[in-house]
């Protein structure tokens, strides 16, 4: 895999959660830096802000206290003034906590949808894990308990476009 192209494995894990189905999905990427700048990526408010948003997005964070039961709120609003979010016009809103952080290794957070919609409520498990390689970081993130209104294609892709604003963020900042 070249640092270019991301490997998509997904795996399906339904189970009913709300009365709606879920799904488990599982993308990774090569990142051209140590894990410990990865890792910084990952729990600085900043960077969370630029690099965890798909292209045609701009990110905002609203709270953000990275430690174990800290919580954070994102929005992430669409440039397409007609686009529609699942929290409202343009808008996707989750809300969550950090359940588990092992410094440059893993980061295990719990989030939601802000949703009127009950297909779009549930927690969803995002799990991102750091493994140094020959040539920087293996950055994995799952994510478990995906409602199936949100179509898989978008959240792989979405991850995709996410791991590669991550890799541009931190690839020039070594250390």
């Amino acid at each position: 895999m070249t640092a270019r192209h991301a490997r998509v494995s997904v795996r399906n894990g339904r189970q009913a959660q709300y009365g709606t189905a879920v799904y488990t999905t599982t993308v990774s990427r090569l990142v051209k830096a140590p894990p410990a700048a990865v890792y910084r990526a990952l729990v600085d408010p900043e960077a969370v802000a630029a690099w965890r948003v798909p292209d045609g997005m701009t990110g905002h964070v609203h709270e953000f206290d990275p430690r174990e039961g800290g919580r954070f709120r994102v929005s992430l609003v669409y440039d397409d003034p007609g686009a529609e979010g699942k929290s409202g016009a343009r808008t996707d809103t989750y809300r969550g906590h950090f359940a588990r952080l092992v410094p440059g290794e893993l980061v295990v957070e719990v989030l939601e949808f802000e949703a009127d919609d009950d297909a779009l409520r549930g927690a969803i498990t995002m799990t991102t894990s750091l493994t140094e390689v020959r040539g920087g970081t293996e950055v994995v993130v799952r994510h478990e308990g995906m409602p199936d209104a949100v179509p898989r294609q978008d959240n792989e892709l979405g991850t995709r476009m996410a791991l590669d604003n991550l890799a541009r963020l931190v690839e020039g900042a070594r250390g």
